[in-house]
């Protein structure tokens, strides 16, 4: 059987995603209750990070730990990927020996290059152009904390960056309606919007977006990698911050999610995260809830 993938939420239906999201609830209230579980004793998970991290590492590191397995950091610094061997060459090895491959990186060509030679499941813990694992956490917090997000709006306030192009993905797979509010120039990919031109809404004005939404998300100005366009960035992103005027346009018990880390007094002003919307931290412990459902369905082929 050829290993399944999750590089996008394409990658799964609907169907496989709720239940997913369910399964990942439960462990989560296992977990809280002090249960333990072994379902991927003796199972090994690599981590390739082309990218820094804290959440992705944390979460799966802990993740496979919990499940009874254990993980491995891979930088490229310390193998051979950042010494020129082609990624084909580095999968076809890497997932002969483990049980699968968490790659965290810029391009996504390259976790598409890696999964099209690895034997075993590869995930994309994030790259340029998608972050599917944060959209699971995001989604069973909805779940968890509204119920069903089949017919809600959504707001996406800022740049058209790879986490508002997988809650682009998501508004398909979810059925839900996303407004981006992004200034001129920074918009999501054209031809993403275009294939889901039913479910996206592109404005400029972050008011517009939020009102009436039940769910208000942004993330940083400018991600890993953009640090030169900073000055620029905020200048551009000047009014697009998430406060308690632009929570009072969004529907009355609306959530505030952010992926992390957030830059207080940027894209959100400095209030937001206790805010009484904010679902943040609840949101950030389910990236490893999420995950080890994740995991479980990729390496074990079903949610137990």
């Amino acid at each position: 059987m050829a290993a399944r993938h999750f590089l996008t939420l394409n990658d799964m239906t609907t169907a496989e995603l709720e239940d997913l999201l369910d399964h990942a609830s439960k462990l989560r209230k296992e977990w809280r209750s002090g249960q333990t579980r072994d379902t991927l004793k003796n199972r090994v998970l690599a981590m390739i990070f082309e990218k820094s991290s804290t959440r992705t590492r944390v979460s799966f590191e802990a993740g496979m730990t919990q499940l009874g397995g254990s993980a491995m950091f891979l930088s490229p610094k310390d193998t051979q990927l950042g010494r020129g061997e082609p990624i084909e060459d580095s999968a076809i090895v890497i997932s002969s020996m483990v049980d699968a491959v968490m790659i965290r990186t810029f391009a996504h060509e390259t976790v598409e290059r890696f999964a099209t030679a690895s034997s075993k499941p590869v995930i994309n813990a994030l790259t340029d152009e998608f972050h599917p694992c944060q959209l699971l956490a995001d989604m069973q917090t909805y779940r968890e904390l509204r119920g069903s997000i089949r017919g809600a709006t959504v707001a996406w306030i800022g740049d058209g960056n790879n986490m508002c192009h997988s809650y682009i993905n998501a508004a398909e797979r979810f059925d839900f309606h996303l407004n981006v509010a992004c200034p001129e120039g920074y918009e999501p990919d054209q031809q993403l919007i275009e294939q889901h031109a039913d479910r996206v809404t592109v404005v400029r004005a972050p008011e517009e977006a939020a009102r009436g939404a039940q769910l208000l998300v942004t993330d940083v100005w400018a991600s890993m990698g953009q640090e030169d366009e900073q000055k620029a960035r905020e200048k551009a992103f000047r009014s697009y911050q998430i406060n308690p005027a632009l929570m009072a346009q969004a529907d009355k018990d609306a959530l505030f999610m952010h992926c992390l880390p957030a830059h207080r007094g940027e894209e959100i002003s400095a209030d937001m995260m206790d805010h009484e919307s904010s679902a943040v931290w609840h949101e950030a412990e389910n990236r490893l809830h999420a995950q080890k459902a994740l995991l479980e369905f990729l390496i074990l082929n079903r949610l137990d």
